[in-house]
């Protein structure tokens, strides 16, 4: 579903990238160019496959970013809120988009095409360097991932996770993550399996770790939780 035009500039003062780096003039000029739509929890913006069509920023909300690996089995790459960048791994080097991307919330997006954001870059030199920043970081986050999913068992991961995600998103009024993950999304982002992430939860849980309530996670003391995984000396980073 598009947006009204009214709701463009206050949409694209959400993203940081943007925000810090593009004059309101500049916006002015191409406004007719930048497309804002609103996505449904659950609904896809990103096909794996597809073809590139420039980058999606994420206004408000949040979504999953992930890949399709042997036997169908998904595998979460990023998770992802307000401000921040989706399909940025096809733009300017591939064809077809190497992921695919779902909002986990009612979500409000905006999609700039490959032709916008080339001229953006072109023309603004600071909003390069900071895509180029932008790009060092991933590849940073993606090397820890590796090593985390290579060097903790099964429980350092899913407490790594739920960390992460705390990190990530905060905590709503009651105390629980201010995003709803199945458990299966859990497993998908942490690299194990479902039944796993329940039988280290309901663990986690009789340790007084964690309360719970249906798909709704709360830590009870994060300082706590992070001496499960202290020896390995990081924890991925938001």
């Amino acid at each position: 579903m598009v947006v009204a035009q009214i709701d463009y500039v206050k949409c694209l003062k959400e993203i940081s990238l943007i925000k810090d780096n593009v004059s309101a003039d500049y916006l002015d000029d191409i406004l007719n160019f930048i497309n804002i739509f609103s996505c449904k929890k659950g609904q896809q913006f990103i096909m794996e496959g597809a073809p590139v069509n420039g980058l999606f920023f994420i206004c408000k909300g949040k979504a999953k970013v992930l890949k399709t690996g042997i036997y169908g089995k998904e595998q979460i790459l990023r998770l992802v809120g307000d401000g921040e960048i989706v399909g940025h791994r096809g733009f300017g080097t591939r064809e077809k988009y190497g992921i695919s991307a779902f909002a986990l919330e009612d979500t409000l997006l905006c999609n700039l095409s490959n032709e916008v954001m080339k001229k953006m870059l072109l023309d603004i030199p600071s909003l390069t360097y900071d895509l180029m920043l932008f790009y060092a970081q991933e590849l940073n986050r993606s090397e820890t991932k590796v090593k985390a999913l290579a060097q903790m068992n099964v429980r350092e991961k899913v407490i790594d996770t739920l960390l992460f995600v705390d990190r990530k998103f905060g905590r709503n009024l009651k105390g629980f993550f201010d995003v709803q993950l199945s458990r299966k999304e859990i497993a998908d982002y942490a690299g194990t399996t479902q039944q796993q992430v329940i039988r280290v939860i309901s663990v986690l849980k009789k340790e007084k770790q964690l309360f719970v309530s249906g798909k709704q996670i709360g830590i009870v003391n994060r300082n706590n939780l992070k001496k499960d995984i202290s020896e390995h000396n990081y924890f991925l980073d938001c």
